[in-house]
């Protein structure tokens, strides 16, 4: 018996482990196919007003994105952008309308698109194959200092609010303005940062599970936000400063306060967030044409849109000034280095910007983005995470014990 126990026991551990089952290697194709993408800043809805387009047409040449050419990029789940300077008459009122127009356009394509309220109804339209559309308000201005007017947004689909646009409001100060070198406004209580309002404001909705953006606004109110917020805040469209010394980008300490609230930072494609020499290259050629772009603001064309105009009349001149999207990836890269993998995701500002990096000319083109990462060495687990994952765990946690 001792004999036989001991030959079993040779036999047992002489044999081969069978061998370990590889990882399918999946194309990048194949990674963004699978994978849900979210992209947390669109401003098609604008654009659509500004031009006298709808969004159920074919607008390539028009825009940066409609809804058959959003499914072509594999975009799951669009956060659609309302914003209005804050010189709008009624913002809260041209919100709404801003609303409607995408509302009107999920009633005519059912089999498309559809208006969702958490990540449970999200999830079932991603699992049909349609756009799972949700809004992001971007400016506080547009609640008109009325939080049941903030409670109104909420309950028609908004699942952020950037706190400020530019425009500081009289509870909070903008980045625009806490930069200025004169005439930057300060908050209802003569200082930077947020009033007691603007708290009770990220209060009011961390209780309705809307995520705080704190894209826009300034370092004293980022830093207002984080001691006051009890959910994880996002930055829906911004970029690193640390490579591009804007305002409007995050220094390294805010990427690191991001992260441990739990929040997220989504990368923004505009050029001049991307590359410190592309404003003044772009300053350069709005000099060039500068009578062009008088006539076409005094047509009542907004500023915006008339420097895209000019940017599609002049595609040559400026693909020369536009950064590579290599560039684009450096802010990625150091977002992930800085802070970890879970912390960064895509808020491309399409339909809001003029120009992005070689290569991203519309919504169709998300997928260089992954095929770029998979270069990089990502996994597909990491890649899931950037192109959705993370804002998609953001949006949860906000969720979660939300009224």
């Amino acid at each position: 018996m001792r004999i036989l126990s001991i030959i079993l026991f040779i036999t047992l551990f002489s044999c081969k482990s069978p061998p370990e089952k590889k990882e399918e290697t999946l194309s990048f194709q194949d990674i963004h196919n699978q994978a849900i993408l979210v992209d947390s800043h669109n401003d098609v809805l604008l654009q659509t007003m500004e031009k006298g387009v709808i969004l159920d047409q074919d607008l390539t040449g028009i825009t940066h994105a409609d809804l058959d050419r959003l499914k072509q990029g594999g975009v799951d789940v669009q956060f659609f952008s309302v914003w209005c300077d804050g010189n709008q008459t009624n913002p809260f009122k041209y919100a709404l309308v801003e609303m409607d127009s995408l509302n009107a356009i999920a009633n005519r394509n059912p089999d498309k698109i559809i208006e969702v309220a958490n990540s449970k109804e999200m999830m079932e339209a991603v699992n049909e194959h349609k756009i799972a559309a949700f809004f992001g308000v971007e400016g506080g201005h547009m609640i008109e200092n009325d939080l049941a007017k903030l409670d109104s947004l909420f309950a028609r689909g908004t699942r952020y609010m950037t706190l400020t646009w530019n425009n500081s409001t009289s509870w909070a100060t903008s980045a625009a303005d806490e930069t200025a070198l004169e005439g930057g406004a300060l908050n209802s209580e003569g200082r930077k940062g947020l009033s007691g309002f603007g708290k009770q404001i990220v209060n009011r909705m961390n209780t309705l599970g809307m995520m705080v953006d704190i894209s826009h606004v300034g370092e004293q109110t980022f830093w207002d936000v984080i001691a006051t917020t009890t959910k994880p805040v996002i930055a829906s469209h911004s970029s690193v400063h640390a490579i591009c010394p804007v305002p409007r980008n995050l220094k390294d300490d805010q990427i690191k306060a991001i992260a441990k609230n739990g929040g997220v930072v989504q990368i923004n494609f505009y050029s001049g967030f991307i590359s410190p020499e592309y404003e003044e290259k772009r300053d350069v050629f709005l000099l060039n044409h500068r009578s062009e772009n008088d006539s076409l603001l005094a047509s009542g064309i907004n500023i915006y849109v008339a420097e895209e105009l000019l940017f599609a009349k002049y595609t040559d001149k400026v693909q020369s000034f536009r950064p590579t999207l290599e560039q684009l990836m450096q802010h990625i890269v150091h977002v992930i280095d800085l802070v970890g993998v879970d912390y960064v995701g895509l808020g491309s500002d399409f339909d809001g910007i003029p120009s992005a990096p070689i290569g991203l000319d519309d919504v169709t083109t998300y997928p260089i983005i992954t095929n770029a990462l998979v270069e990089k060495g990502y996994s597909t687990e990491d890649i899931n995470k950037i192109l959705g994952g993370n804002l998609i765990r953001v949006l949860e946690k906000n969720e979660s014990n939300s009224l």
